[in-house]
């Protein structure tokens, strides 16, 4: 049986245009996945970048009221930016308005930036081979620790907390959750939240603390091969062989990301996907996503630039929906996922549509034509 297939959108803001195009191209987006099947559909956080995805609980609510069926979350929540109270009143709310529909991602993206800020001047980075298991490309890691000594995305990371403000232990925030959900947190009630059906889903990309987390609290993990193929696997690993059963699942549960482009042919998905190195580099160049290229007007990244990105280029899922089909079940395979969730960006608005159409319909996703 084919596992569920889901989404993660960034809601791209396309060169040319702007964040509310941005946005109403999400919601047109999640109402054509609500009828071709696919079984949630997540949005990110991101900041200081050209994506409209910056205030996730807003979008997600905006999301599941213009949808019927489909289950619409966060991928997620950067708890290192916030905390527990807001995070479980927002999507207390949001399931009150939407009863068993809402999902609610946590990641410590927050933390882990301040963390890798701090180690970078004096962590060497560690050589490792690339190689493929079963088809699957497992690059070497990406030097974070290189991109976060960049002055400007410091700037950014400060002014996303209150002046000397620091983030509690990412695990104390979900146990503190968990605590307010279950409405046995010391403190008092959390209104609405306390008795929401929420579970919340952990976000991580390698073998440290997410994994971990996720694996002795008994909540479902995804894993980010979408951001960090080189470690997915390993954080896969650590969390399965770490996981406790607990109230809301018996048994592990992973969902694993992969970055899509599916067209007609091969060619023209090559096309469409040509621009995504430009963007991605525009990235770890340390100046922030830029809107997304034109892939007919984008300039090619020289051979120094193309290396910056290459673990990233390597590991898109590119072709027609045979190609890219195989590429998903491969992934499966190897990862074990119980569920894969892809995500997708072309300049072209109908282009990204006609992606996810394509691939929905090769996975055999139940299509509804009553929406």
């Amino acid at each position: 049986m084919t596992i569920p297939l889901s989404i993660l959108d960034l809601a791209p803001i396309s060169a040319g245009s702007d964040a509310a195009t941005a946005l109403r191209n999400t919601v047109d987006l999640a109402q054509h996945a609500d009828r071709w099947g696919f079984k949630r559909y997540w949005v990110a956080e991101h900041h200081f970048v050209a994506v409209a995805s910056s205030s996730p609980a807003v979008l997600v609510g905006q999301i599941a009221a213009a949808t019927q069926r489909i289950r619409v979350g966060t991928a997620a929540v950067q708890l290192g930016h916030t905390t527990a109270v807001a995070v479980v009143e927002s999507f207390g709310s949001l399931a009150a308005f939407h009863p068993d529909r809402i999902d609610l991602g946590v990641g410590r993206s927050g933390q882990k930036r301040a963390e890798a800020v701090k180690e970078a001047p004096h962590k060497p980075s560690t050589p490792r081979e690339w190689h493929e298991i079963d088809g699957v490309v497992i690059p070497a890691p990406f030097d974070i620790a290189a991109l976060m000594r960049d002055p400007r995305l410091q700037s950014r990371m400060a002014v996303l907390q209150q002046p000397h403000a620091v983030a509690p232990d990412f695990a104390d925030q979900v146990d503190d959750i968990l605590a307010m959900i279950a409405d046995r947190y010391d403190v008092g009630t959390a209104v609405p939240g306390a008795g929401a059906a929420l579970t919340p889903w952990v976000f991580g990309s390698s073998k440290g603390q997410s994994a971990r987390v996720a694996a002795a609290r008994g909540l479902p993990f995804v894993a980010s091969y979408h951001i960090t193929p080189a470690t997915a696997l390993e954080a896969i690993e650590v969390y399965r062989n770490g996981f406790t059963p607990s109230a809301q699942l018996p048994e592990p549960y992973v969902v694993v990301s992969a970055d899509v482009v599916v067209a007609d042919d091969s060619a023209t998905a090559r096309h469409l996907a040509s621009s995504y190195g430009q963007w991605v580099y525009s990235i770890r160049a340390g100046g922030g996503a830029v809107p997304y290229p034109d892939p007919d007007e984008s300039a090619p990244l020289t051979a120094e630039q193309l290396e910056v990105v290459r673990d990233r280029t390597a590991t898109q899922f590119v072709g027609d929906p045979d190609e890219v089909a195989h590429r998903l079940e491969a992934l499966q395979r190897v990862s074990g996922a119980d569920e894969l969730v892809i995500t997708s960006v072309t300049h072209r608005h109908q282009d990204r549509l006609r992606s996810h159409e394509l691939i929905a319909e090769r996975w055999g996703l139940p299509a509804r034509t009553d929406l």
